[in-house]
């Protein structure tokens, strides 16, 4: 009877991992998206009508911080709820916010798109979390979740 050999598991060299793994950031740090996202970060950074904004808007959040702490019982919290959506809608307004947001979303993706790439070539059933804090599907938007099967909860 020829006796069948138990291949052992070696730990997995990272080195090799590591190295492709900065590569793939290198490839990803130079690509038209990230471009885009650096350019539109910038000018938000910069832009003095963006900088009063800001301000405006971290005045706002503070005021509304502490009518929040006795909820909308505070004589206050819906003047201070409005004033925290009145200045975000005029952040909205701003090109440069706006074009900087569109262009996260957009990197975003692509970091995603690429780790799920990365987890699906390894397992069908590794999960990769994304940005969304609203995940359609299962649990985690995950993907292959069992939960309409009775296996959650």
């Amino acid at each position: 009877m020829q006796q069948l050999e138990i291949a052992e598991q070696t730990p997995l060299d990272m080195a090799p991992v590591v190295l492709c793994a900065y590569e793939l950031g290198d490839y990803i740090n130079q690509s038209a998206e990230v471009a885009d996202y650096l350019y539109w970060k910038n000018e938000v950074e910069h832009n003095p009508e963006v900088a009063s904004l800001r301000a405006r808007f971290n005045r706002a959040k503070e005021f509304f911080s502490e009518c929040e702490r006795f909820g909308r019982f505070h004589p206050d919290y819906h003047t201070a709820k409005d004033k925290v959506k009145a200045v975000e809608a005029e952040m909205a307004q701003v090109e440069c916010i706006r074009r900087y947001k569109e262009a996260e979303e957009v990197v975003d993706t692509l970091l995603y798109d690429v780790s799920l790439m990365i987890a699906e070539s390894v397992s069908g059933s590794i999960k990769v979390p994304g940005n969304n804090p609203l995940p359609s599907g299962g649990c985690g938007g995950g993907g292959s979740c069992s939960c309409g099967s009775g296996g959650c909860g």
